[in-house]
């Protein structure tokens, strides 16, 4: 039970952090490589790229988890105070769908790669685990857009104001 606890309340962190150190490690050893050494690393590159882009769909999630996600808050001061949890919830529903959107696609997309199989030019990852970042980071993303929906509807019901 506490190790669920850990990985609902860190597991995007804990993720992100381990991406962003292994990336700029790995570009530092390339920048001293091509710097001190004259002789850069062929693979180095093609690989941090690949770490962006699945930090960027972890990014995503725990933006979801933490509700930082872009707000526009002038569009809901339109509105009656009353009905601004609606409209929160509203949004935070049509972000579940877009992100539903994402994993459906996305998934057709990894079964297309699975069959081509494709590989990295230098490297030769398989590309297919490079398409499964928005994959697994909407996936996630989905499931924390429902934990945010449930907080929201948890507060509406007890008549206080939502989360976020």
């Amino acid at each position: 039970m506490k190790l669920l606890k850990w990985l609902d309340q860190h597991f995007e962190e804990s993720i992100c952090v381990f991406l962003m150190s292994s990336m700029s490690i790995l570009l530092f050893i390339q920048v001293v490589m091509r710097r001190v050494f004259g002789n850069s690393l062929t693979w180095s590159e093609e690989l941090a790229r690949y770490i962006f882009i699945w930090l960027i769909y972890f990014g995503i999630s725990y933006g979801a988890k933490a509700m930082k996600h872009i707000k526009i808050e002038a569009f809901l001061a339109i509105f009656p105070r009353n009905i601004r949890p609606f409209i929160k919830i509203l949004g935070n529903l049509l972000f579940l769908a877009f992100a539903l959107f994402v994993i459906f696609t996305s998934f057709e997309l990894v079964q297309k790669q699975i069959k081509l199989k494709q590989q990295s030019p230098a490297m030769h990852i398989p590309m297919w685990v490079v398409y499964s970042a928005p994959l697994c980071g909407f996936v996630l993303t989905s499931v924390r857009q429902l934990q945010v929906i449930i907080l929201d509807i948890r507060d509406l019901k007890k008549g206080g104001e939502t989360h976020g």
